[in-house]
């Protein structure tokens, strides 16, 4: 039986005039050139572009709103700005955090890290300040309310408990800011800014590695960070 159907689908194939089968030919290759293109579309509409959106999501910064301006030493971008800001705002919390630290600190790896933290933000905040000067940035005067938050926690704990908040806020506020620094020295064109960037990506890498040294991290479980 399957034998005479295959002749007649054969027969009646064979009976399709040249410019029949011809059209039959071309439409088929459309057809699988549309169903590529619209499986190629489809995730990009649904989606979008996955590698910016996962920039995004890592980085936060503050657009405000000035625009890009010129200046001697190149173009300023409002991200460019708002990492000069964040950069003294960083040494305005960060700072008399490292003199709590030698000042009330356990552990010598405590004391080491608050030692670095002094240091290291004593050299980024004047940085930043002449950066600022001379880009034209205006700058932050006091930590923002969160960072005050933090500091005031710190002033209200002492001994062991004293050294695992200052190791896990002082860790996890570097771990935001080394985005934002690699953010910036990857795009910025302003040579004044990308200098900064590269003295605070040594900067804030030392501070990340002294704190971890304390033992006293706590370091989130696989996954955590994908699922906020």
């Amino acid at each position: 039986m399957r034998s005479v159907r295959s002749l007649r689908s054969a027969r009646s194939l064979r009976s399709l005039r040249p410019v029949s089968r011809r059209t039959l030919g071309t439409g088929l290759v459309v057809g699988s050139l549309a169903a590529t293109l619209l499986a190629l579309l489809i995730p990009v509409y649904l989606f979008g572009s996955a590698e910016p959106a996962a920039a995004g999501a890592r980085t936060a910064w503050t657009d405000d709103g000035g625009g890009i301006t010129n200046t001697g030493s190149g173009p300023l971008t409002p991200l460019d700005r708002d990492f000069v800001r964040r950069v003294r705002l960083a040494g305005l919390w960060e700072k008399p955090a490292g003199r709590l630290a030698l000042e009330r600190g356990t552990k010598d790896t405590v004391k080491t890290a608050g030692h670095h933290l002094v240091d290291g933000h004593t050299e980024l905040d004047r940085l930043s300040l002449d950066t600022g000067q001379t880009l034209g940035v205006t700058m932050p005067q006091r930590p923002t309310a969160e960072q005050q938050g933090w500091l005031d926690q710190l002033e209200g704990a002492r001994g062991a408990t004293f050294d695992r908040i200052f190791a896990n806020l002082v860790r996890a506020a570097h771990g935001k800011v080394f985005g934002l620094v690699a953010l910036v020295r990857d795009r910025t064109a302003n040579t004044a800014v990308r200098d900064l960037a590269s003295r605070a990506n040594t900067v804030v890498l030392d501070h990340i590695t002294v704190l971890e040294n304390t033992g006293l991290v706590d370091f989130p479980h696989p996954g955590d960070n994908e699922k906020k």
